[in-house]
């Protein structure tokens, strides 16, 4: 676990130092995304030298290559074993005084007891082969400096959850290859929270922008647990080609400490979280950002009294390969021919992130359109869910 290059323990947000060697994926996007000017909160880097001094000082490394070896890729029960013994590794662990006094020096630089988010950087994170979504822990609305020292330490800690080891493991990356950064940003006091998508992560159409949006932080979109809004942009005019507003039911806020979700007010729930002229804007960032990468993006944002804001971008995985439309040829007169299983169209095991944004418009697209041919009297539309395929 130790390096031969000794490393700073932390960096400004926009350093050129942000390397991903130092400060992870998510981290080294950022620190990209700040040197070229877009709207990101600010913020500071805790790089993988601090995550390593912390493991050497506790003599810990022995102990997790132990523990993690215990874990098979493809049986859950041992890979939780092995979480768990690591987990109580590090909560038993102490952050070393020089490391958790820069902590605290460099969070009281974002104000008196600011809230901020407290997120895990992984080396092997948000890359183009790998994502890692949703399987690093973060920390939202955490204040004072005692507070964010112990995020930190959970964050380095959820390298080693059981979902972490085993896609590494069926990734074929050593544990002894990995390391951990901590990204502290000020917390968006958010609006209105969702995900843009540089290219349609349906279709597989590279012309169209994707955007989904609902009330409150994004931790309710990213879990799930809402349906978001879905705006489908055209890149070349800026033209909306599609507008979808949901009823938002559930949204999450901020509390004194940390966040939780409640219901969302009966009058917002069918009203549009982004207005048309926050959408184009947001679009316009999309764009922005994926002519600075190269290539489509998936990118988490924020929105504050009106002002977009940009807590992450990572490459988009596994995006479909774009599709023309099927052309259905009917053998007999009055013939009605219709599918009705995703799995048929698509040959990929289906994700998650596809089973949140997808999923429910091709519910309800389908409903429209049997409902044009069949008597919803006479017969029910079973919905498609992502049990049926996860």
């Amino acid at each position: 676990m130790t390096s031969p290059h000794p490393s700073p323990i932390i960096l400004g947000l926009d350093s050129p130092e942000a390397t991903l060697e130092r400060v992870g994926g998510k981290g080294a996007s950022l620190a990209r995304m700040v040197r070229a000017g877009l709207p990101v909160p600010p913020g500071f880097h805790i790089t993988t030298g601090a995550y390593r001094r912390f493991v050497d000082e506790n003599h810990l490394g022995e102990r997790i290559q132990s523990a993690a070896a215990q874990g098979q890729g493809d049986d859950p029960a041992t890979l939780d074993r092995a979480s768990a013994q690591i987990q109580l590794l590090f909560s038993e662990g102490t952050v070393p005084d020089d490391i958790a006094a820069a902590i605290r020096c460099s969070y009281s630089g974002l104000g008196v007891d600011a809230p901020v988010a407290v997120r895990s950087s992984a080396t092997a994170e948000d890359l183009p082969d790998m994502s890692f979504a949703g399987q690093l822990e973060s920390y939202l609305n955490v204040r004072g400096g005692d507070a964010v020292i112990d995020a930190v330490k959970r964050c380095w800690a959820s390298l080693w959850t059981g979902r972490a080891i085993g896609y590494r493991k069926r990734q074929g990356i050593r544990a002894d290859e990995v390391s951990m950064a901590v990204v502290v940003q000020r917390l968006v006091a958010a609006e209105s929270a969702g995900v843009l998508f540089t290219a349609n992560p349906v279709t597989g159409a590279r012309d169209e922008l994707m955007i989904n949006a609902a009330w409150g932080l994004g931790e309710a979109i990213v879990s799930g647990r809402v349906t978001p809004d879905t705006m489908v942009i055209d890149k070349q005019t800026g033209t909306m080609k599609s507008r979808e507003i949901s009823s938002k039911e559930i949204m999450t806020v901020r509390l004194s400490d940390g966040t939780r979700e409640e219901p969302v007010p009966a009058a917002m729930r069918k009203q549009a979280a982004l207005t048309p002229e926050q959408a184009a804007e947001l679009a316009r960032l999309g764009i922005e950002i994926e002519r600075l990468y190269g290539q489509p993006m998936d990118i988490e944002w924020a929105q504050c009294d009106g002002q977009i804001f940009i807590v992450q971008a990572r490459p988009v995985t596994a995006l479909p390969e774009p599709r023309a439309a099927l052309e259905w040829k009917v053998s007999r007169a009055g013939a009605r021919y219709f599918r009705q299983s995703v799995a048929e169209l698509l040959p990929e095991p289906l994700s998650p992130l596809f089973a949140t944004l997808a999923l429910p418009a091709w519910n309800d697209a389908t409903r429209r359109v049997l409902a044009q041919v069949i008597d919803p009297q006479r017969f029910s539309f079973p919905l498609v869910t992502i049990h049926d395929y996860l």
